[in-house]
């Protein structure tokens, strides 16, 4: 995520920020130009760009809970911004606890849209595509007598299921150790779910599936009976070498899921430590020397990004530990996985 500034006196200002502390105007993010401004406030609920007096535009409807800081046109029939048009079922707003969890929730969302909005990648709506689009049900656990049953996190065919339970940091840490995974978020949770959506654009609905299947393997294989076995059995005893995580040894669908999810990471972040100036060079040790001197977003190859990432996630982590915190990235990326990497680059640049 990159570092803005406020556009009316040049303050730093990030993603999610409101107001400008120095010079004191609302702030607000226009998505189509991925770019935050300063506003000034006209009649009813509409605000104009203070550098573009003529350009009227209005928050997304959900700004009344102070869950998204996204704007739309004024003249957009639309209410919602472009990331929020696709949740269908969200957090219980009638409590403090669902508009805590659904500030969150929407936080993370559009992390991820940020990234989907970069690379101009496919994401229709439900109105757009009815069968296949995307859209997002965040759901609540369940109550049965005593006993509590989690909602589910899933896909269906553009149809993301997200436990909005998972925006607690306790639900979250107590799901993440039960399962002996090394890292769960809810930014995480956004991008795995959403690359088998990209899956089905990308490679399915483009019939892609032979440099696919030479990459990730095949995807015919039983899925319900892949997952269950990992559930049953747990990975390969030598996953690490060919997979990001164990999780993505279940299927081709999951491993493809986990790759791009990490892309994203791993795009976001050095855009982060771009926009900082962040260079590694330990002891002029120059094996793990980095500085990341090229836009994140249009890399080369997995390699010129993996080339930066190693030395600065390796500093990330000692930092981390140094704060008696674990590991921010906790994964090894084996040459085959740099390779599953590289074919997520290629295929997010020809779409």
């Amino acid at each position: 995520m990159r570092l803005f500034t406020c556009d009316h006196c040049g303050q730093p200002v990030h993603f999610d920020n409101r107001q400008c502390v120095r010079c004191g105007h609302q702030l607000g993010f226009v998505p189509d130009r991925l770019a935050i401004y300063a506003l000034e406030a006209e009649e009813g609920a509409n605000w104009h760009l203070v550098a573009e007096p003529s350009s009227h535009v209005r928050f997304c409807a959900n700004a009344e809970l102070d869950i998204c800081n996204w704007l739309v046109d004024a003249d957009d029939p639309q209410p919602f911004c472009t990331a929020c048009r696709h949740n269908r079922l969200v957090p219980n707003t009638d409590t403090q606890q669902g508009i805590d969890r659904w500030r969150r929730i929407g936080q993370a969302e559009r992390h991820l849209f940020y990234s989907l909005l970069r690379w101009n990648l496919p994401h229709p709506d439900r109105q757009q595509d009815p069968v296949g689009g995307l859209v997002f049900d965040f759901l609540e656990d369940e109550v049965q007598g005593s006993n509590v049953v989690p909602a589910r996190t899933g896909h269906e065919e553009g149809l993301i299921a997200i436990r909005a339970a998972e925006a607690d940091d306790v639900t979250r840490e107590q799901a993440r150790a039960s399962m002996n995974e090394p890292y769960r978020t809810l930014l995480g949770h956004f991008r795995h779910e959403t690359g088998h959506f990209i899956w089905n654009k990308l490679v399915r609905d483009r019939g892609r599936f032979d440099v696919f299947r030479t990459v990730f393997g095949d995807e015919r294989a039983d899925y319900g009976m892949a997952l269950q076995s990992h559930y049953d059995n747990g990975p390969p005893p030598n996953w690490h070498e060919n997979f990001i995580s164990a999780y993505a040894s279940a299927h081709p669908w999951e491993d493809f899921a986990e790759c791009f999810a990490h892309y994203l990471h791993i795009v976001d972040t050095l855009e982060t430590a771009r926009s900082f100036g962040l260079a590694v060079d330990p002891f002029g040790y120059h094996e793990m020397a980095a500085e990341v001197d090229f836009n994140p977003y249009r890399a080369e190859s997995a390699d010129q990004l993996v080339s930066a990432w190693i030395p600065l996630s390796v500093a990330i982590n000692a930092i981390q530990r140094s704060m008696g915190q674990p590991d921010s990235y906790p994964f090894i990326l084996s040459p085959p996985v740099v390779a599953k990497l590289d074919y997520v680059r290629t295929l997010i640049n020809d779409a």
